[in-house]
């Protein structure tokens, strides 16, 4: 065990018995006393030594005179220096030596008095031991040395023992109480692995089995083990101080641990560090880590040691091992790790035989042959060559062993080594000869004549009354006696007193042999087998020196050493317990109330009082708390689940709160659940409104399992419920009645007071009626009334609860011995009185008394009460069950309340046709007289009553029903005449001969034996086959004689997707596939046509099983109805298949129920442009042919195509193509897109053919996003330029000049000539020119310098002139044919074809820069020819022409501004007055001396150019960006034309640019111009709609309902998803324009008509008009229904007699509204039946008797009208006729009252 490390839980490797200096001791302390072996003297300036390296440097700390005289240099050093002083006599000083001796130190002045006298000391005893002159030097003395912290460096190999197992690492004691640390990620490459797998897996959802690494199941303590020192500083620390901590980090892999063994070092009795790389049965796999892989180790199971079980060993362990031997080819090592067989006391293994002296690694035993013995140890040699020595620690002379009494020098020891030095000259090895390091054990003391573990015995921080000094090493301390036999301990000298110590003497001082003092173990290490102790007086004042050493629920006293702080403010206080040990104060624990202002208590320094709750020394922490409820308790504290008893009472706080309780905190990891029930004596609903997290409360134990470690507590005062309570308790029996007084009364129950019990009465159990009564009953009760007669319904004894009812009908029971208390009450047919206890979708919960619950299912209710909501039931209400099943078994029972209020009659009346024997009435068999006559075998007559499809029901009389089933009717397959519907030839009432079967169950439809006659209507089965008429009587058929392979006659009985349920006899049912229904795939496309119910089908057996009463069968063909597999496949075969899935790609059609194939899109039709597979829909039956068939791999390819399964000869347009073979270069052929890849495409041709495009190969032209033109599943076409039928790879290519002989080739460079003019686009721009691309031509592209882009005035700057995407024309000034270099010149002389720039600027010297640009529609028609030219590159130019104009003012010193108007941005002046005024001021002269002939000649060339350019502006239309910006500029409030200048872009592919168009119209028309913003926003909806996505289409449509109005931008983009075919879409938007504009009648009209003509959903447009109705005002519903009665008339789904009784409803209401007469005659006209017509022309003379004059005649004359082009002459006369009538009606009318008025 390490010394204690108060700072950290692994502290950094010290030093031998090395102390740490507290910052609080300041210079009071002395520094570090070095080791007396280490006191050799010191130079004052080192010598350096090239052949010995220096390994050992002078410590930070270390002052520059130790005191004690002690000397700074390891002994090494003094070696060294020794030699070197030697070696150069000639600077010898006569009188002076130079030899260092042991514990001297040399000063600047020579020495001192006192060295001289340790020097002759020593010198004594060296020449007492060794017999040699004190001058002499001797060389070959070897310095007996331990292992310390100075010595140990990288690459060290050091033997140690496990002493702690932590969760991320574990430590090992060292020799010379040095500590070491293996990380985990250091212990073998399996463990390693299996960490990175768990880190790797982290971050995945799904569940995985990844076990974690626990290092306590990989070593045990005390193990030993040879580690490899990696390094001896922790680098993290040391990076932010300037001295690197001491942290000896250590490496277990055997890579590392054996990193000098060599393969011709492995020999008997070495020993070797090995993990486990695999467990077998009688051994382990061992992974050696050496050099050659090849050879590996073996420890047989017997091997491991006796208490070590082979299966707890998990595969990454690893092990100190011991070679007991090779086989025969030395690759195989035995391995043995029991420490019982390699170092046996009696029978000792040593390493005898070394090829090399690196064999002798740490571990190994060896045998040693002494060569010095010294009070400080042993030296000695190993086969006579490799020196190792025995330090004072190992050889066993601390514990007081006289080393040269006991060896002897010349004699041979066996010993341990137990470290190397690995930078010693010569080399030089550690070994132990301490017992229990040669054994391999651990070291054990003595008590009461038993081995006992150290530590168990006398524990760490223990303090010592009685300290006795043994032994004084005067330079490094005590060695003293604890009272521990066995076992020694030492005291440092930086541990023997606070203050600084002057000397140690062993006769002398306070700390003399044989003293004795108080002391404190701080320490112990396993390895050395001793205790480390302090003496100071400030370490035995400490109160803990651990965290182990603070108990749990202890009273400490602390100081307040920090305040937390977090964003809420207070958040914790760090409370100083002792040095180095500090606890957390969390902010719930501060108090027992919330303090606003924690820190005005608690000020730093100050000094408090509180109790521990829980440590953790594996994490550090303390946690404690403040509360005073607490800290001032004296209940047991909870700290262990065994200590733990019921009724023990304990305060704890509430760390949470549940719906059901809350959990409770009590002292280290003990938690327990407080119930809501146990909270309170009262009710509580919601513990969160009476508790808080962080609560104390007071809480006793209910009950403690410390197994599972579960814990219930209650809050409730234990000694309310005494032993008299207990007493009434048990004597209280369920169903007994009480009386009991009122406590309390709450909403839903009442508390009562029952001979000191608590009892409750809930209110729904006052009465046996409503809630209304209960309520009114729970008035009428009283705070300390008594309440008589109650039932005892439940008793809980665990709760101290009763629970008492006041129904009546439960009290009535338990006074007739009714009631139900227990399981045995339980019986059937017994009626008794229950409440509801809970109501679920399929029944109802009643419970009875003593908490006995039955089910009451859903179909043991009554019909009407199955229709209502909870069954028409409430929670508690009484019920009235009759018990109808027991199951004794489960200990459940069944109740029902049908038959339950009846009264209980004998199974006689109940059964009359059982017990009664039934006189027939009118039978029509006269020999039938009762029911009884009617036996199995039976030949009667029958009746028929009526003829069903699946059977014929008959009478046998009156009173007495039968059936026939159709599968009784016929006796072979020839006697069915009609297939389809085999009763058709029976009528009602014809007289049949039938033979009895049985009863047929008609509630369950099931075929009953004779003998079964329950129920109150019998139904008789029935045969009336020929054959049963006369044979004898024949047994009903059952599954069990249905033999596979049998054929039968079966009738269908039902109908579904995938399956066909048929009939052989009433009681025999089977099923057959769809796709086994008939050999004719025709037919199976729809079953219930052309397979009705009752239709007749030859079929055969299948499978049967009668266990799981299952029949398949099958009515196809024998051969073809077996099952296929894929070995009864064969190419070329058609099968009928079910489509099962459907997508873009392919389709999956199933063959059988264990075989199904995708059918490709090459395989779909012999045209590929028809090949779609969403044409085909689920469940689909398809034909299909077998194309190929892979065995091995289980596929099957599948074709649909026409010329496959139909007819050979049809016509192939695209050719089946199943191999490379079929194809040869320069074959034209089409396929579909596999994938699209960076580098080209993959074409499926067909098969397993793909072929591959390269990009070079997609196009003639250019294409920037080649991979935007095409997606996966896209028809191509090509030609095939390559077939390697070796390699199964064909290329194509599919460019147009390949495949099209009268493709024109684009431009190569030998295709360009010197002077020829070209046009193309600028690609880029730099300073000094631009480079310009040519149209049509292979991607070539050249540089135009800017000296070559203006006649007069050199460009200065080239990018306001240019810009990527320009149009330009240029002439080609020069062609560099090695290196490929085009020059270009834009200057407008190079052209003479009159054509200038296209922005008629007035500036001179622009006009002639400008002279290369030409117009939109040399871009257009390069665009064309290329075909493929990245339209991206295409962009508006308006603006920027605009900005080119404003610069160009600038530089116009010799124009006269005054006769020329500039460019107005409002608009252009189209009418050409400008140019001739340019042109008369060119003709007059200028007055400008600057103007010469050359700037009038090019106006005039311009304005000549600029009139023709507009005439044809004018005749064809803009034909370019600039045109449309011309022409904007004029019109900027035109709709029309911004719309199409969107339509142009959009013939470019330019999306964004017509986004970009649309964009500019709305912020530029009119706020005025609301018709042309709509025009616009409309046109923006049909772009994205039809381009864009959802998304897209969803915000433009958003803004536009905020600019416009919404109701109309609803109802466009209505009109456009109806337009571009997105029904489901419209009909969604729809739902929105009836719910947000209701108020609309239109809105409904216009939804009305869609889903009539388009959705063709007449009943859900008919149910419009009621919702309309409802929304609409009532003015608007006349006009609403007769639009709606129109689109009856109108659409091809509605119904034109539904909306002729639409127009009869308003007629009546109405009749005088000659609107509506007119607009029924407007749609009976249109539907062309003359008589309906005139019906209605007659109706409305007759039911408008007293017409107006003029409506009258406009009437008349129409249907006058109507007659003479539809009627005859009879028809017109007649119309005459009633003409006539109505005038003469009218006019006497009129007379009689005009002689009324005169009268």
């Amino acid at each position: 065990m390490a010394p204690i490390d108060k700072k950290r839980k692994s502290g950094p490797a010290n030093e031998s018995f090395a102390r740490s200096r507290h910052p609080t001791d300041g210079d009071s302390r002395p520094s570090k006393r070095p080791r007396a072996d280490e006191l050799d003297g010191e130079k004052t300036t080192k010598a350096k030594i090239p052949h010995a390296p220096k390994i050992s440097q002078v410590r930070d700390e270390d002052v520059a005179f130790p005191r004690g005289g002690a000397s700074l240099l390891t002994p090494l050093e003094h070696k060294q220096i020794q030699i070197e002083a030697t070696r150069d006599v000639l600077f010898e000083q006569g009188a002076k030596s130079k030899n260092v001796d042991e514990d001297g130190e040399n000063g600047e002045n020579g020495e001192t008095a006192e060295k001289k006298k340790h020097k002759s000391r020593s010198k004594g005893k060296g020449e007492g031991k060794k017999g040699k002159d004190t001058g002499e030097v001797d060389e070959e003395e070897v310095r007996i040395e331990g292992l310390s912290y100075q010595r140990i460096v990288a690459g060290s190999l050091v033997l140690g023992q496990v002493s702690q197992i932590n969760d991320l690492d574990i430590a090992l004691s060292l020799p010379n109480n040095l500590t070491g640390y293996v990380p985990i990620t250091s212990i073998s490459d399996k463990i390693t692995q299996r960490i990175e797998a768990i880190a790797a897996d982290e971050g995945n959802d799904e569940e995985t089995e990844l076990e974690d690494v626990d290092l306590k199941k990989l070593f045990k303590i005390g193990q030993y083990l040879r580690a490899y020192v990696v390094s001896t500083k922790d680098e993290d620390a040391a990076a932010s101080s300037k001295a690197a901590k001491r942290h000896i980090e250590l490496s277990l892999r055997p890579q590392q641990a054996n990193s000098s063994m060599t393969s011709q070092n492995v020999v008997a009795n070495n020993t070797l560090m090995a993990s486990v790389a695999s467990v077998e049965d009688h051994g382990l796999v061992m992974d050696l880590g050496l050099s050659d892989p090849a050879i590996k180790g073996f420890m047989s199971s017997k091997d491991i040691g006796f208490d070590v079980n082979i299966s707890d060993i998990q595969e990454g362990a690893v092990f100190l091992c011991t070679i007991t031997g090779l086989n025969s080819n030395g690759k195989t090592i035995k391995l043995c790790v029991d420490p019982a067989k390699i170092a046996h006391p009696k029978k000792p293994n040593y390493l005898s035989e070394a090829p090399t002296i690196d064999a002798f690694l740490p571990g190994t035993a060896v045998e040693i042959l002494v060569a010095d013995i010294t009070p400080r140890g042993i030296a000695g040699k190993v086969m006579g060559m490799l020196d190792v020595t025995a330090d004072l620690m190992h050889s066993g002379a601390a514990s007081g062993r006289d080393l040269e009494k006991k060896y002897k020098i010349g004699t041979r020891i066996k010993g341990r080594v137990i470290c190397t030095f690995p930078n010693a000259q010569p080399a030089k090895l550690a070994v132990s000869l301490l017992d229990h390091v040669m054994f391999l054990t651990s070291q054990q003391a003595v008590q009461d004549d038993e081995k006992k573990n150290p530590l168990d015995i006398l524990p760490l921080s223990a303090v010592v009354e009685e300290v006795t000094v043994k032994k004084v090493e005067p330079g490094m301390g005590l060695f003293v006696g604890l009272g521990v036999k066995g076992i020694s301990g030492f005291v440092h000298i930086s541990r023997v007193k606070d203050g600084k110590i002057e000397t140690l003497s062993e006769t002398t001082g306070h700390y003399k042999t044989g003293s004795k003092h108080r002391g404190r173990v701080i320490g112990y290490n396993p390895l050395d087998g001793i205790y480390l102790v302090s003496l100071e007086e400030s370490i035995l004042a400490q109160p803990f020196l651990r965290i182990e050493d603070v108990p749990i629920g202890a009273v400490v006293r602390g100081k307040v050493e920090k305040i937390v702080v977090n964003e809420r403010g207070v958040g914790g206080i760090l409370l100083n317990l002792a040095e180095g040990i500090t606890g957390l104060v969390s902010e719930a624990h501060m108090s027992d109330v919330q303090l606003l202002h924690p820190e005005k208590k608690f000020k730093e320094g100050s000094t408090v009082t509180a109790r521990v709750l829980s440590t953790d020394p594996s994490k550090r922490h303390i946690r404690l708390t403040l509360k005073k409820t607490l800290v001032n308790s004296d209940a047991a504290i909870f700290v262990s689940y065994h200590d733990i008893e019921v009724g023990m009472q304990s305060p704890g706080t509430i760390v949470n709160i549940l719906p059901n309780g809350a959990v409770v905190q009590f002292y280290g990891t003990i938690r327990g659940f407080l119930p809501v029930a146990e909270m309170s004596e009262a009710y509580i609903k919601d513990p969160s409104q009476h508790f808080r997290v962080g609560q104390v409360v007071n809480v006793h134990v209910l009950k403690v399992d410390a197994e599972e470690e579960k814990l219930t507590v209650s809050c409730k005062d234990p000694s309310s419920f005494g032993l008299a309570q207990k007493a009434v308790m048990k004597k209280l029996k369920v169903g007994e009645t009480v009386s009991a007084i009122v406590t309390e009364k709450l909403n839903d129950s009442i508390s009562l007071d029952l001979q000191g019990l608590r009892a409750t009465l809930p209110v729904a159990h006052l009465t046996d009626g409503s809630p209304q009564k209960n309520a009114s009953a729970l008035k009428k009760i009283r705070v300390g009334q008594t309440l008589t007669d109650l039932l005892v319904l439940e008793k809980h004894e665990s709760k101290h609860l009763i629970v008492l009812t006041n129904k009546p009908s439960l009290i009535k029971d338990a006074q007739a011995s009714l009631l139900l208390r227990t399981f045995e009450d339980v019986k059937e047919n017994k009626v008794v009185h229950g409440f509801v206890r809970n109501i679920t979708l399929t029944g109802v919960f009643v419970q009875f008394a003593g908490g006995l619950t039955g089910l009451l299912p859903k179909v043991k209710l009554s019909e009407d009460a199955i229709r209502l909501p909870d069954f028409g039931m409430k929670k508690s209400q009484t019920l009235e069950v009759k018990i109808v099943r027991v199951d004794h078994g489960q200990r459940n029972f069944q109740l029902s309340m049908i038959d339950a209020a009846a009264p209980q009659e004998s199974p006689q009346k109940s059964a009359p046709s059982v017990a009664i024997n039934q006189e027939a009435v009118n039978p029509i068999d006269t020999t039938l007289t009762c029911l009884d006559d009617l036996t199995l075998g039976r030949l009667t007559k029958a009746k028929i009553a009526s003829v069903k499809d699946t059977q014929i029901n008959v009478q046998l009389a009156d009173n007495i029903q039968g059936r026939i089933d159709v599968s009784q009717v016929f006796d072979s397959w020839d006697d069915i005449k009609d297939r389809k519907r085999p009763l058709r030839s029976f009528s009602a009432k014809q007289i049949l001969n039938v033979r009895v079967l049985g009863i047929h169950d008609a509630r369950n439809h099931r075929f009953l034996p004779i003998s079964h006659r329950s129920g109150k209507t019998l139904v008789f089965e029935l045969s009336a086959k020929p054959s049963d008429q006369s044979s004898k009587a024949q047994e009903p058929l059952t599954l069990d004689q249905v033999k596979l392979g049998s054929s039968w006659i079966a009738y269908v009985n039902n109908v579904q997707d995938s399956y066909v349920w048929v009939n052989l006899s009433p009681n025999v049912r089977g099923r057959i596939l769809a796709l086994d229904i008939s050999d004719d795939v025709s037919k199976l496309k729809d079953l219930e046509s052309n397979f009705p119910v009752g239709s007749a089908i030859r079929v055969h057996v299948k499978n049967v099983d009668a266990a799981n009463n299952r029949l398949d069968l099958s009515a196809r063909s024998a051969q073809s109805s077996e099952p296929l597999t894929l070995k009864s496949l064969s190419k070329g075969m058609v099968v009928a298949g079910k489509v099962t899935k459907t997508n873009e790609r392919l389709i999956i059609v199933q063959l059988s129920s264990s075989l199904s194939a995708p059918v490709n899109l090459t395989d779909l039709a012999d045209d590929y442009s028809e090949a779609d597979p969403t044409k085909y829909s689920k469940n689909e039956i398809v034909r299909v042919c077998v194309t190929d068939i892979d065995l091995p791999n289980k596929k099957i390819r599948l074709s649909t195509r026409p010329s496959r399964v139909l007819n050979s000869s049809l016509d192939v347009n695209d050719p089946e193509i199943t191999s490379v073979s079929q194809l040869k270069p320069n074959d034209i052929v089409r396929g579909f897109v596999s994938n699209v890849s960076d580098k080209g495409l993959f074409v499926s041709l067909g098969g397993n053919v793909t072929a591959w495009v390269r990009v070079a190969e997609l196009s003639d032209s250019y294409i920037k996003e080649w991979q935007n033109e095409y997606e996966v599943d896209q028809l191509v076409k090509g030609k095939v330029i390559l077939v390697d039928r070796a390699k199964n790879h064909v290329h194509m290519s599919l460019k147009a000049s390949v495949m099209d002989s009268d493709y024109v080739a684009p431009l190569s460079f030998n295709d360009l000539k010197t002077g020829q003019i070209v046009t193309g686009k600028v690609r880029k721009v730099e300073d000094y020119g631009v480079f310009i691309v040519i149209d049509g031509s292979n991607n070539l592209s050249g540089l135009c310098h800017q000296s070559q882009m203006a006649d007069k005035n050199r460009v200065v700057d080239v990018k306001k002139l240019y810009e990527e995407g320009d149009v330009v024309r240029a002439k080609i000034l020069n062609l560099d044919r090695e290196k490929k270099r085009i020059s270009f010149g834009l200057k407008a002389s190079y052209f003479d074809d009159g054509i200038d720039s296209e922005e008629e600027s007035d500036d001179e010297d622009l006009s002639g820069m400008e002279g290369v640009k030409i117009t939109g529609d040399y871009s257009e028609e390069d665009e064309e020819e290329d075909g493929g030219i990245d339209l991206n590159d295409v962009e508006s130019i308006g603006s920027n022409e605009d900005q080119d104009s404003e610069e160009s003012d600038e530089d116009m010193p010799d124009v006269d501004d005054a006769g020329v108007p500039a460019l107005s941005t409002g608009g252009f002046d189209w009418s050409a007055n400008v140019l001739d005024e340019v042109d008369n001021q060119s003709d007059a002269g200028s007055d400008n001396e600057g103007a010469d002939e050359k700037p009038k000649k090019k106006k005039r060339r311009k304005a000549e150019i600029t009139v023709d350019r507009t005439g044809d502006l004018d005749a064809n239309g803009p034909q370019s960006v600039s045109d449309f910006e011309r022409l904007l500029l004029g019109q900027p409030d035109s709709s029309a034309l911004w719309i199409q200048y969107m339509a142009f872009q959009m013939q470019l592919s330019e999306l964004s640019k017509a986004r970009e168009v649309a964009e500019r119209a709305i912020k530029t028309i009119n706020i005025r111009e609301e018709t042309e913003k709509m025009n616009v926003w409309i046109a923006l909806l049909n772009l994205e709609n039809a381009y864009g996505s959802d998304e897209s289409v969803d915000e433009v449509f958003k803004r536009a309902c905020q600019y416009n109005d919404a109701q109309e931008i609803h109802e466009r983009l209505t009109s456009i998803y109806i337009q571009s075919g997105k029904h489901s879409k419209a009909d969604d938007l729809f739902q929105v324009l009836i719910k947000k504009f209701s108020q609309s009648p239109t809105v409904w009209t216009n939804y009305a008509h869609f889903l009539l003509t388009t959705l063709f959903s007449p009943d859900r447009a008919r149910a419009l008009l009621s919702r309309a109705k409802q929304s609409l005002p009532p003015h608007t519903h006349i006009a609403l229904t007769l639009k709606f009665a129109s689109l009856e008339f109108h659409s091809d789904s509605g119904s034109p007699e539904r909306g002729r009784t639409m127009f009869e409803a308003l007629l009546t209401t109405f009749p005088k509204r000659l609107d509506i007469w007119n607009q029924l005659l407007d749609l009976e006209t249109a539907q062309g039946e003359k008589d309906v017509v005139r019906g209605v022309f007659e109706r409305m003379v007759k039911m408008n008797k007293a017409l107006k004059p003029k409506q009258a005649v406009a009437w008349f004359r129409r249907w006058s009208e109507w007659e003479e082009g539809n009627g005859d002459k009879k028809s017109r006369e007649k119309v005459l006729a009633k003409t006539q009538e109505w005038v003469t009606a009218a006019a006497k009318k009129k007379e009689m009252t005009k002689g009324g008025d005169e009268e």
